[in-house]
């Protein structure tokens, strides 16, 4: 398997995109490749310090130009056509040579989902593809989708969320019969929009979905939902508050505790510490662009070394469960009409 990095992309780059990515080399397969894509000089730097230069295991290719996560995505895709973003994408395509099977980037996510549409174009079937995070809640991991990529849904692609975020949940999370909620400023059947209406009337006629209604944002973290649907403004916004108000409870504790008793710091490090990395993103790698004819892993523009060591294996794992070929599979049973674009 073929798996390339934007060694470019995010605030921490190159250095701990570099980081992570060495740090993956030895859980990766022997027949496995690492394509690094970005600027040669710090990635070669790296890979010598390291000791691994020679390692057979990593490619290099080499990019001129970086999109900045301030950039406009389509103008700045389109004028920086040797960036690591626009290259990396090139090689994924379906008519690419010595094509990669996954591609990764913590770079600007605008410009990693256009560049992901353009070239590897979408699956059979679908409409409009999603950004799908796995969200630690605390009656486990759940499904999230969309967080960004549509900002302007119509019907048909939230309830074509429920699918694709369905079938990721089955194989991804083991979730035997994922539980698919609509999120909705109540669960009453008159509340939301005519969007969200519309959304939930498609999704109850979808009879290999377990569509379970609307779910409120509290009901996220009280496990009423393993799959929730949203568009991508309400995605992003609940994603980043959470993730603050995570890290936010987590400070706040240690200070507290500290404040209180410095000698119960030390018994309850250990537990803190398991505590924040079961509810920490970082942890989780990247996000999958679903319904893209590829593997397009989306990281956090903050992502460490170890969010992109996760990645790499998660990228991995989704790609050798086959995700895309499932949802082909399931979308062909739902009637055509049903979600017309």
């Amino acid at each position: 398997m073929r798996i390339a990095v934007d060694v470019m992309g995010g605030d921490n780059a190159p250095d701990q995109i570099l980081k992570g990515c060495i740090q993956a080399i030895p859980m990766l397969s022997h027949d496995d490749r690492l394509v690094l894509v970005g600027d040669e000089g710090p990635v070669r730097d790296a890979l010598s310090e390291r000791g691994f230069a020679k390692d057979q295991r990593i490619e290099i290719v080499a990019t001129a130009e970086v999109i900045g996560m301030d950039e406009p995505p389509v103008e700045a895709m389109k004028a920086k056509k040797n960036s690591s973003i626009v290259v990396m994408n090139q090689m994924a395509s379906p008519r690419a040579e010595n094509r990669v099977d996954v591609v990764i980037s913590a770079g600007n996510t605008g410009a990693c989902v256009a560049a992901s549409q353009y070239f590897m174009r979408r699956l059979p079937g679908v409409v409009r593809p999603g950004i799908c995070v796995t969200v630690p809640t605390f009656s486990g991991p759940i499904v999230l989708i969309d967080v960004g990529a549509n900002i302007e849904p119509k019907p048909s692609h939230l309830a074509q969320y429920g699918v694709m975020g369905d079938v990721y949940a089955r194989e991804i999370l083991g979730i035997k019969s994922p539980r698919v909620a609509l999120m909705n400023v109540g669960g009453e059947e008159q509340k939301g929009t005519d969007l969200m209406r519309s959304a939930r009337d498609l999704l109850r006629q979808f009879e290999n979905v377990n569509f379970s209604g609307f779910v409120e944002g509290r009901g996220v973290f009280d496990g009423e939902a393993d799959v929730v649907i949203t568009d991508g403004v309400v995605g992003n916004v609940m994603l980043k508050l959470a993730e603050g108000l995570s890290s936010g409870i987590f400070k706040a504790l240690a200070h507290q505790v500290l404040e209180s008793d410095p000698d119960l710091v030390l018994r309850l490090e250990g537990v803190i510490k398991t505590l924040y990395a079961k509810y920490d993103y970082h942890e989780y790698g990247g996000a999958p662009l679903l319904g893209v004819n590829g593997v397009s892993l989306i990281s956090h523009g903050s992502s460490k070394d170890r969010t992109i060591k996760n990645a790499i294996l998660r990228g991995k794992a989704f790609a050798e469960a086959r995700i895309n070929e499932k949802i082909v599979a399931r979308l062909a049973t739902v009637k055509m009409e049903q979600v017309e674009a």
